[in-house]
């Protein structure tokens, strides 16, 4: 059964990119940076990697194009298993790297989203191939949840890479992830305080307050300007809280997903929070 789109409307901004630009429009008019995220995931066809390809060299075009964004850093995140991630590695390089030709030229960044922990190891390995020849323009996400992360926290501090740093949506076992969200935001705390210290311009991808007042603070105590780090929360969430934040002076991004391959994004919200459970359940019974 084919679920209607506007379940999910709240948290994405679109079937279609002609759909989702004039979101995009309107969070840049509120001085927010956005990173637009075409949805899919798990392509097994070369064809429709090679598509996937094209269409995202397509989407840094068009956002690059886009009047009225002087000043913001806008960009695109993509999921490498879109490319070709689990049919080829190799190939799925080769993809990734005609991207970050256009994004250089245009001087986009292209965030490399992390999947579940079974493409966590490949997808570090393709960014580390990459990296070399585009330092400006590509960096890797690492959840803290997994237990992996304190040595790739390590290793991108080394390298001084912009890392977008989340908790993590996906439900991992015991053995490579910690359970208890306590410890989860006790190891993000360390991992955000080693990224604003050693690395340029990381993502600090929240919605928890304790976070965010600890990461200002932190910044305050070390003489850590707002300009060298940002923000990040997901579209559809904390609206309020994101334009107050840019408001404040914070860089504030809002990831923004659109296309018709919602469901799995959709589903990954409903469990994350009761809350927006609850709002999907009140949009049925609006009259």
């Amino acid at each position: 059964m084919k679920l209607p789109f506007f379940l999910a409307s709240r948290f994405v901004a679109g079937e279609t990119l002609a759909d989702s630009l004039p979101a995009v429009d309107a969070l840049n008019r509120d001085g927010l940076h956005v990173a637009l995220d075409k949805l899919g995931e798990h392509v097994h066809d070369r064809s429709a990697a090679v598509a996937a390809r094209d269409t995202y060299i397509d989407l840094v075009r068009t956002l690059a194009g886009r009047d009225g964004t002087a000043g913001l850093r806008n960009r695109i995140s993509i999921k490498l298993s879109m490319m070709g991630q689990l049919i080829d590695e190799d190939f799925c390089e080769d993809n990734l790297r005609q991207l970050l030709e256009v994004a250089a030229e245009r001087d986009m960044f292209v965030r490399l989203d992390m999947e579940g922990s079974d493409l966590t190891r490949s997808t570090l390995n393709i960014f580390e191939a990459v990296y070399p020849d585009f330092p400006n323009h590509v960096g890797p996400v690492l959840q803290a949840m997994l237990k992996r992360t304190d040595r790739d926290i390590d290793r991108m501090c080394e390298l001084g890479v912009s890392v977008r740093l989340c908790k993590g949506a996906y439900a991992e076992p015991a053995e490579i992830a910690y359970q208890d969200m306590g410890r989860i935001r006790e190891r993000y705390l360390d991992y955000m305080e080693r990224l604003l210290q050693h690395t340029d311009y990381s993502g600090i991808a929240t919605h928890d307050d304790q976070i965010i007042d600890a990461t200002k603070a932190f910044a305050d105590r070390h003489d850590i300007g707002p300009d060298s780090f940002e923000f990040q929360m997901l579209y559809g969430l904390r609206r309020e809280t994101q334009r107050e934040m840019a408001q404040a002076g914070y860089n504030m991004l809002v990831y923004v997903p659109y296309g018709t391959e919602w469901f799995p994004y959709f589903s990954r919200r409903l469990r994350e929070k009761k809350e927006n459970v609850w709002f999907v359940l009140r949009s049925l019974f609006k009259g």
